[in-house]
């Protein structure tokens, strides 16, 4: 590992959440939930800079307590239209030089330092300016279609997957939203995690993917961890 990168993580929180209001910092197995991505970030071996970007007081008092660096982020960049892209690059605009920018949503509270770590390494190994995780998909999307009005099968599956067991379909990936790694000049030309080419994929088991959206997700995740907390 080359000693002359910086990383920067970014976890982004901003306050609104309207399908679960407070959720960044909703108690998770005894701690916020924004806590665990933080703690995560902190423990990674080559990250330099942990910077929470938020709008709300309350969550960057929360991050404050956890160790993050905090940044303001101003109310027109944190509104429901407002882009992903802004955010972050006011963040790395308020902050020292970083070569690299580390995107690490708060709903992805089980992926742990270790797989930070492997997603920068194989960053490192593959010389690759982008990386970013994805998750073996639950269902294969070759057994999934839209319905017409009357909700006819007639025409669901295609004639090639009628009669494939589960295990002969070939293995679909999906985002699982965890880790996102771009070099800093090449993200703000592309606007973009998602580059045109150098750019590859992290694999991440099931359990470490779950992503915060529901209070079930809530509820899946704490029975993950063990823990019994409600809300």
């Amino acid at each position: 590992m080359s000693d002359s990168r910086k990383y920067l993580a970014i976890i982004p929180a901003r306050g609104g959440s309207k399908r679960l209001p407070r959720k960044n910092i909703l108690p998770l197995a005894g701690k916020p939930l924004i806590g665990w991505t933080i703690e995560a970030a902190l423990a990674s071996k080559y990250i330099d800079t942990v910077l929470v970007t938020s709008d709300d007081d309350e969550i960057l008092n929360v991050s404050r307590e956890f160790g993050s660096q905090l940044v303001r982020r101003p109310a027109v960049l944190a509104q429901d239209t407002s882009t992903s892209f802004d955010a972050i690059k006011h963040a790395v605009e308020s902050t020292a030089e970083h070569d690299y920018i580390v995107l690490l949503q708060p709903t992805s509270p089980l992926r742990t330092s270790q797989n930070i770590d492997e997603a920068i390494e194989l960053l490192e190994m593959r010389k690759a300016d982008a990386v970013i995780s994805v998750t073996q998909m639950e269902h294969n999307p070759l057994w999934a279609n839209t319905l017409p009005e009357n909700q006819s099968m007639a025409e669901f599956l295609r004639e090639e997957t009628l009669n494939l067991r589960s295990q002969d379909l070939p293995t679909y990936y999906r985002l699982n939203g965890a880790i996102y790694i771009c070099k800093t000049s090449k993200f703000l030309d592309a606007g973009s995690f998602f580059l045109k080419e150098n750019i590859y994929a992290y694999p991440m088991n099931q359990r470490n993917s779950v992503d915060i959206d529901l209070k079930m997700d809530f509820e899946v995740a704490n029975a993950l961890l063990g823990s019994s907390d409600v809300f």
